[in-house]
């Protein structure tokens, strides 16, 4: 499988500061049990989490700015990975 680089997932995040946050907080969830969205079965959470963030499966939510990245999440997991 191709390497993912930061210019990778930089065309799909404005820039640094929030794809760090945004890696962070889903290999954060990847490690609590959410489900990957690609597949790549050898990688850490957060190779994966970038493979993520380079296909636009993982994206910061409609309207968000820099400043929003910060907020906490209501929930760590995905809404359709929930058990509510």
């Amino acid at each position: 499988m191709a390497r993912v680089t930061v210019e990778d997932c930089l065309i799909h995040v404005d820039n640094r500061f929030a794809l760090v946050h945004l890696a962070s907080k889903r290999t954060k969830q990847l490690m609590k049990g959410s489900r990957a969205l690609v597949d790549a079965p050898t990688n850490k959470p957060a190779v994966i989490a970038l493979r993520e963030i380079a296909d636009s499966r993982v994206r910061l939510p409609e309207g968000w700015t820099i400043s929003d990245v910060d907020k906490p999440a209501e929930e760590e997991l995905p809404l359709d990975q929930r058990n509510d």
